[in-house]
């Protein structure tokens, strides 16, 4: 039997990558010693069928391109630096669509105080942005170096962005979610003289926990930590949705997922929710409302994947 890409899955994929890279310290970011700090690089492709909702403006998709790189310095707590931008399209693209795109970069950039350093353009048959992000920083926020004990805490509420690309209103906090991401930037900034550890919330919530999980650790997670609004819940019901399979299985959220101590977290000058704790069972659970206990599949978002 020959093996297709799509039978292994996007972090497979990665795995093999890092697994055959050099002279880095594979995170959320690449991480590379440099003089007295650490240089934190990134990259994201983006697809316009995949990644892009149909009512995304191309501001908002040139935005969006900056901000998913920019979510992974965040998770590392690194300053930015620079930002390069590869940009693939149509050669039919109206001239006006494409500065819209550019427009939209350059706000991002802006508001996340990111140079733009340099890039290139290609013909493609669809738009395909790819994005890389650089930063510094000294003391680099890992994914797994939490401990037991140790509270399971995301900067913002999570499940919106899912449920945003239901619905087809346009004026409410669920579809600015879905269509205006924005990355943490500033509170991982803080986080990386606080936290244990951290991660930035991009592919759903079950799976970004079993990507940080390690050996002989494991989450409890309580459903009503997770702060599920009456709305939320009725509004999913009206789609026919699971509310706890969008919270947890969906993504797109760019916040950012991270451990702290007990003692620092009563320390910590940003807003945050705590949903849960580290400990030893190995496994990821939920305690649900109703007090039983389940465990969280390991599902995600994740490209390649075989229908």
């Amino acid at each position: 039997m020959t093996l297709k890409v799509s039978d292994i899955g996007e972090k497979e994929l990665v795995r093999y990558i890092i697994a055959n890279s050099k002279d880095i310290t594979p995170d959320d970011t690449a991480i590379t010693p440099l003089n007295s700090s650490n240089l934190i690089s990134t990259c994201d492709m983006l697809i316009q069928s995949k990644h892009f909702p149909k009512n995304m403006s191309y501001f908002d998709i040139g935005f969006k391109s900056v901000t998913v790189n920019v979510s992974d310095l965040a998770a590392m707590g690194a300053e930015p630096l620079g930002f390069l931008l590869a940009i693939a399209m149509p050669k039919n693209l109206k001239l006006d669509d494409f500065k819209e795109i550019f427009r939209g970069v350059l706000s991002a950039c802006d508001y996340y105080r990111i140079p733009l350093i340099g890039g290139d353009t290609n013909e493609a048959s669809e738009i395909i942005i790819t994005g890389t992000a650089l930063g510094l920083t000294e003391k680099p926020l890992m994914k797994d170096s939490y401990n037991k004990g140790d509270l399971i805490a995301i900067t913002g509420d999570i499940g919106l962005a899912a449920l945003g690309f239901e619905l087809d209103m346009m004026d409410n906090v669920y579809v600015k979610h879905a269509l205006k991401p924005e990355a943490r930037i500033r509170e991982g900034l803080i986080l990386r003289d606080f936290a244990t550890s951290a991660t930035d919330i991009t592919d759903g919530l079950a799976s970004e926990l079993y990507e940080i999980k390690k050996n002989n650790y494991g989450f409890m997670i309580y459903e009503e930590m997770l702060n599920i609004s009456d709305e939320y819940k009725s509004l999913a019901s009206e789609l026919d949705l699971d509310y706890l399979d969008l919270i947890f299985h969906v993504g797109e959220d760019f916040e950012l997922l991270f451990t702290i101590s007990k003692d620092d977290s009563e320390k910590l000058p940003i807003e945050f929710n705590v949903i849960g704790e580290v400990t030893d069972s190995d496994i990821v659970e939920l305690t649900l409302e109703n007090g039983l206990v389940e465990e969280i599949r390991n599902k995600g978002y994740e490209h390649y994947v075989s229908e």
